[in-house]
């Protein structure tokens, strides 16, 4: 993103004002690099439309390697400037990241803005963002991104000005932009510090009441919103649409004959989901590290499934969430095109591993909660054992605190 940073403060909203201004036509650009192209290609037209944008034509190539100084050839940058002028769109978006020097080199040949993949995605969270955490969270996942365009894409700015108490003896504004964009790092990164001990503090509380933690997670638009609503009747935003929840949302959840859990609504992956987003939504994202179980949310009628859930799967890994029990939930049963009934599968231990469901229409609700239910009292009877596995405690009093815990008998434990 080519914009000048007079305050840190104002980098959050330049590419959204641009956006919501009066031409939000826009091109996309894709090259096919041996990947995923075409899947790509249609989850960036989908993060377009969740952006408010038009997209008014869309470029194709395909090449071995991208070209250092501007990712696409002479050629293709010859084609991308005849549909700008027939058109009259104002942005040109990338389906790929983009480095600083290619960035300025594009805005200079195209003689407009140009963004990448990414840009797109912080730019629709900072919409998207309500809660003062996800603000926090955003603005320094875009500050951190805009960190890396200050050190070759600001060539303008690498000069000396006057500045009353902003720059000492010789620095330049380049300098000066650094300087106050660190310090408003620090500053967020201070304050999110914070957020990651209240939650710790909140955590701490539901263990010491042996309360099981869910969490929902899954593909950006699988329904994981749509679900948490049915199962707690919330009123968690959801719609039809990439990234319609950012903010992380809690509520209790009771299930007869079993007692209460904490489920979660999180925020949704993506394929190529910026690092800038999963670092600095680590408060967020510890929500699911710590969780007991994980729903995993599938669009049963989305042709790449697989690729999603080993996209998702990935992500869990980098954020250390890999070993965590899921569950599996096929949804959007309603939608598919040969006709699904509501089902569950279990596994050679007897455990429900994957659930067929629809969550708009409540059909299989009925087996999550069954599911939930099991896993709540596997939970309890792992607790137990390893409660008098530790010793603390002699096998009279342990036998008898097992038994008033919902009237059960545990004698059988060793």
């Amino acid at each position: 993103m080519l914009f000048q940073l007079k305050h840190p403060l104002d980098v959050m909203t330049d590419l959204t004002e641009f956006i919501t201004s009066k031409n939000n036509t826009a091109i996309l650009v894709s090259l096919d690099l041996g990947g995923s192209g075409k899947q790509s290609l249609e989850e960036l037209h989908q993060l377009a439309i969740s952006d408010r944008l038009t997209v008014a034509a869309v470029v194709e190539g395909k090449r071995l390697r991208p070209d250092p100084a501007t990712y696409v050839g002479s050629g293709k940058i010859d084609e991308i400037h005849q549909i700008l002028s027939q058109t009259n769109a104002s942005l040109v978006i990338f389906n790929h990241d983009l480095s600083p020097i290619q960035q300025r080199n594009l805005t200079e040949r195209l003689q407009c803005h140009v963004i990448d993949r990414t840009s797109l995605i912080l730019d629709i969270f900072a919409q998207r963002a309500k809660s003062r955490e996800g603000k926090l969270q955003v603005e320094l996942a875009q500050l951190e991104h805009l960190a890396s365009r200050l050190v070759r894409g600001w060539t303008h700015l690498e000069r000396q000005k006057g500045g009353i108490g902003l720059r000492g003896p010789g620095e330049t504004q380049l300098e000066t932009d650094r300087r106050l964009l660190a310090k408003r790092v620090k500053f967020l990164k201070e304050k999110l510090i914070k957020v990651q001990r209240q939650r710790k503090v909140q955590r701490r509380s539901r263990q010491r009441a042996k309360v099981m933690s869910v969490s929902i997670v899954g593909y950006t638009n699988a329904g994981k919103s749509t679900l948490f609503n049915s199962l707690t009747c919330a009123q968690a935003y959801a719609a039809d649409q990439l990234f319609a929840t950012l903010d992380t949302t809690t509520r209790k959840l009771f299930i007869p004959n079993s007692g209460y859990l904490v489920i979660s609504d999180t925020v949704g992956f993506i394929r190529e989901l910026p690092h800038t987003l999963v670092a600095a939504f680590r408060a967020t994202l510890e929500e699911t590290v710590q969780a007991d179980m994980l729903l995993h949310v599938v669009d049963a009628t989305s042709p790449c499934r697989k690729e999603q859930i080993a996209e998702v799967n990935k992500l869990l890994k980098e954020i250390g969430a890999e070993a965590i029990p899921q569950i599996l939930i096929l949804n959007k049963i309603d939608r598919a095109e040969s006709s699904r009934t509501a089902s569950y599968v279990r596994d050679e231990y007897g455990r429900i591993t994957c659930i067929q469901l629809s969550a708009r229409t409540g059909e299989g609700l009925e087996f999550i909660r069954q599911a939930l239910a099991e896993a709540i009292a596997q939970n309890s009877v792992s607790l137990r054992e390893s409660f008098l596995e530790v010793g603390r405690v002699s096998d009279g009093s342990a036998t008898a605190f097992l038994e008033r815990e919902k009237g059960l008998n545990y004698h059988g434990i060793k």
